[in-house]
């Protein structure tokens, strides 16, 4: 029981809860960045050098793969019993694909560059909560409070002398 009393408190703790928000709210934040992205910065670098989608870019290895199984007898073929091809199996294409990397890439860097800038704003807000407000300054005397003080302090002075 000391277990699920000790599990019901850590997970009642606004520190916890504060997380979960920031879990989800962080999720839809990725998935705005990266319809920024996809949607909105893409494109047009797309079109600038001559590829729609960066996503398409990558690089055919099925040649490697034909050219390291010719050793083989069939490539996904199914060979009988006196070692002649039964069926030939038409093979999977195989892609690098060194264009999507390059979207996860983009999408990482302009999601780091809102995080930090969101985490900019939130310390400067801060700092500016927790600086202090200037204590309110006392009103400048008037000549007359002032000739009262040096008066006042006049006849300190002489009862201290006198006695």
């Amino acid at each position: 029981m000391a277990f699920f009393k000790e599990f019901k408190e850590f997970a009642l703790k606004g520190n916890v809860m504060d997380m979960a928000v920031g879990v989800i709210i962080g999720g839809a934040f990725g998935k705005i960045v990266s319809s920024l992205v996809n949607d909105i910065l893409m494109p047009p670098i797309g079109a600038l050098i001559g590829n729609t989608d960066f996503s398409q870019l990558r690089v055919d290895l099925s040649k490697l793969r034909d050219m390291t199984s010719g050793a083989m007898q069939s490539v996904g073929g199914l060979v009988g019993a006196d070692g002649n091809v039964i069926a030939q199996a038409a093979p999977e294409p195989i892609y690098w694909n060194y264009g999507a990397f390059i979207q996860q890439c983009v999408d990482f860097a302009i999601l780091a560059f809102c995080v930090f800038l969101m985490v900019k704003l939130m310390n400067r807000l801060m700092r500016k909560k927790k600086q202090p407000e200037a204590a309110p300054q006392p009103p400048v005397p008037s000549k007359e409070e002032l000739l009262l003080t040096e008066i006042r302090d006049l006849l300190k002075e002489r009862n201290v002398s006198d006695k």
